[in-house]
């Protein structure tokens, strides 16, 4: 086996996702700054500073990391292992010898179930944790589960 860059894409819905993902998440952080400039009638200038600052940071990570991430994340199952490349800013090449797979999971948070989409979770024996595979079209994490457990049944092994 060798570290190679995985043939397929994820689904082009995941950049919606991680749009999504990323505006919540700001928005979090963002909305309690802007309600203490609200009810402040002499907000100190620091406040406003670190408002604009935190809006312009926003901005800019929900404008680049989907489309980059979107770029990057890919993954291909053989018959012999799940590979995957996925991060936009710090990247991670994993290999999942077929050999060593334990379980193969799909779950979905109420953005994906909303896009259609589905995250599949490869655990093996490894210290480096579950190989997961994040923004796959329902059916193709499905045929991908499919897959992965007919092949896995059929590697002999103990998967340790």
């Amino acid at each position: 086996m060798q570290l190679r860059a995985p043939r397929h894409q994820v689904s082009r819905k995941s950049i919606v996702l991680w749009t999504l993902n990323a505006a919540i998440g700001w928005a979090v952080v963002l909305v309690p700054q802007l309600i203490v400039l609200l009810f402040t009638a002499d907000a100190p200038g620091w406040q406003l500073a670190l408002a604009l600052t935190t809006a312009v940071l926003a901005i800019a990570h929900t404008v680049v990391m989907p489309s980059w991430r979107y770029r990057v994340h890919r993954w291909e199952s053989t018959p012999d292992a799940v590979y995957t490349l996925s991060g936009w800013f710090n990247q991670e090449w994993r290999i999942a010898p077929v050999s060593r797979i334990q379980t193969v999971d799909t779950k979905r948070g109420p953005l994906q179930q909303m896009l259609g989409l589905a995250t599949v979770t490869v655990t093996t024996a490894s210290a480096a944790g579950p190989v997961e595979i994040e923004g796959l079209d329902l059916d193709t994490a499905a045929r991908l589960v499919d897959e992965l457990t007919t092949t896995t049944q059929a590697t002999p092994g103990d998967a340790t």
